[in-house]
C-alpha cells in the first residue's frame, strides 16, 4: 500500500518565529516534513483543505498539577498522567509536564515510577516531569505542605541525578536554602532543568545558582520576594540575567497585568518569560472542591484557594493564557503564542521536537480563528477528536 503524506493548507502558518502565507504545511507520520508554497505541493500527499484561520504549534505546558478531576499527587499513576493530558488538549496543550507539588518521599518515589512508566508506554503528551518541591522554602512554602519541606540529602541528589539521565525532561523547582550550590552543579551536569522557586533567595544568592547550572524560575512574582529598591531579590536577577527563562501564570489574579507588561520590557533575553498554568485538578471540569495532601482546596470566582485564602495553583488552561495576553496584557498574538510554544520547548532545550513547526518536529499543531478560537487539534499527526 502506498504511504500518502498529508498537506494542510488554505490557512496561515505560524512556524514559531514567522508566519507563512498561501502555504502548506506537509505532515508525514507523526512529524512536519515540510513547510512550502502550496503550489508545490508534491503529488503524492492527501492535500487537506482548510477554511482559513491559523495553524500552529502545540502548546508546550511545563507546570501541570491536574486535570480532568485528578490530581498528580493524590494519585500518581500513568492513568492519572493519561487523564490530565486528555483534559489538556482541547485547551491546545499537546505536551506537558506532569507536576508532583512537594510530597512525602514515598509518594514522590511513586510519581517518579508512574512519569518513566508514562514515557516507556508512550502516553500522548507526556515529555517527561517536574518536581517542585519538596527542596523549598518553608518561609515561601505558598500552598506547599510545611511538614513536607526538607533540604536535599546526598541520597536524594544521587537519585535526581539518575532520574535526569532516565527521562526525556527533568524540571526540578528548588529553594538555594534547601540545596546547596554544589548539588545545583551536580543537577545541571546529569541533565536536569533546576529551576530557582518558593524561596527567599536574595539578587546575589539568585546569581550564584544561575552560575552553578539554574537556568529556569517558578512561577514568576508568586512564592519568592518582591523587588526593592536596594534588594532586587530573585525578581531582580531573573529581569536582569538572559539566561534565566521564568514561567508565568497569566490570570491576572496571581501577578497583575501591569506587573506583567513591566517584566516583559523589563526581561533580557535570549531566555525570555513562559506561560505556565499551574492548573489544578478542575481543568476540564465543573468540580468546586478537591483535596491536596490532604488539605481541602476550594474554587472561587476563577481563583483556587485553601481555607484560609492562600491560592493554591490556578484555575487555569493555556488557551485562557495566550488570549489573557493578547486582550489583557497587549502584546502581539505571534509573541503569545510563542510563550505558549515556543519558550516553553526552548527552555527544556527540546525546540527541535515540540514548541515550533518546521521539519523534523513532531506533529502537534492547531489550528484557530482570528479570534483565537481552538477549531481543530492534532498531535503526533492524529486529528484530536473530543
Amino acid at each position: 500500500m502506498t504511504k500518502f503524506r498529508t498537506a494542510y493548507t488554505g490557512a496561515k502558518i505560524f512556524d514559531g518565529f514567522k508566519k507563512h502565507v498561501n502555504s502548506a504545511l506537509l505532515v508525514d507520520g507523526a512529524h512536519v516534513s515540510d513547510i512550502l508554497p502550496s503550489s508545490n505541493i508534491p503529488t503524492d500527499c492527501k492535500v487537506i483543505k482548510l477554511d482559513g484561520g491559523l495553524l500552529t504549534a502545540g502548546f508546550v505546558d511545563l507546570q501541570v498539577n491536574g486535570g480532568g478531576g485528578k490530581m498528580f499527587n493524590n494519585l500518581p499513576s500513568v492513568e492519572t498522567i493519561s487523564t490530565i493530558c486528555d483534559a489538556h488538549i482541547q485547551f491546545g496543550t499537546t505536551s506537558l509536564l506532569p507536576t508532583l507539588i512537594t510530597d512525602s518521599k514515598a509518594q514522590t518515589d511513586t510519581a517518579i515510577n508512574a512519569a518513566k512508566a508514562a514515557i516507556a508506554q508512550g502516553v500522548p503528551g507526556a515529555i517527561g516531569l517536574h518536581l517542585e518541591g519538596p527542596h523549598l522554602s518553608i518561609s515561601r512554602k505558598g500552598a506547599h505542605d510545611p511538614q513536607l519541606i526538607r533540604d536535599m540529602t546526598k541520597t536524594d541528589c544521587n537519585q535526581l541525578a539518575t532520574l535526569a539521565d532516565e527521562l526525556p525532561s527533568l524540571l526540578l523547582t528548588i529553594a538555594p536554602e534547601s540545596v546547596s550550590m554544589k548539588q545545583i552543579k551536580r543537577l545541571n551536569r546529569a541533565g536536569a532543568i533546576i529551576s530557582l522557586g518558593h524561596t527567599n533567595a536574595d539578587f546575589q544568592t539568585a546569581v550564584c545558582a544561575q552560575n552553578a547550572g539554574a537556568t529556569c524560575v517558578t512561577h514568576l512574582f508568586n512564592a519568592m520576594k518582591p523587588l526593592f529598591n536596594r534588594a532586587p531579590g530573585l525578581v531582580g536577577a531573573t529581569l536582569e540575567s538572559n539566561m534565566l527563562w521564568a514561567g508565568l501564570i497569566a490570570d491576572g489574579i496571581h501577578v497583575d497585568a501591569a506587573t506583567i507588561r513591566i517584566a516583559l520590557r523589563a526581561k533580557n533575553g535570549p531566555a525570555k518569560i513562559f506561560l505556565v498554568t499551574d492548573s489544578m485538578a478542575t481543568i476540564g471540569t465543573e468540580l468546586n472542591e478537591f483535596t491536596l495532601n490532604g488539605r481541602k482546596i476550594l474554587r472561587r470566582d476563577g481563583r483556587l484557594v485553601l481555607s484560609d485564602n492562600t491560592l493554591a495553583g490556578a484555575d487555569l488552561d493555556m488557551i485562557s493564557a495566550v488570549r489573557f495576553m493578547v486582550d489583557k496584557i497587549g502584546i502581539k498574538k505571534h509573541e503569545a503564542l510563542r510563550m505558549a510554544s515556543l519558550y516553553p520547548a526552548q527552555a527544556l532545550n527540546r525546540s527541535n521536537e515540540i514548541g515550533r513547526l518546521g521539519t523534523g518536529t513532531r506533529a502537534d499543531f492547531i489550528h484557530m480563528s482570528k479570534q483565537l478560537d481552538i477549531l481543530n487539534i492534532w498531535r503526533g499527526g492524529a486529528k484530536w477528536q473530543p
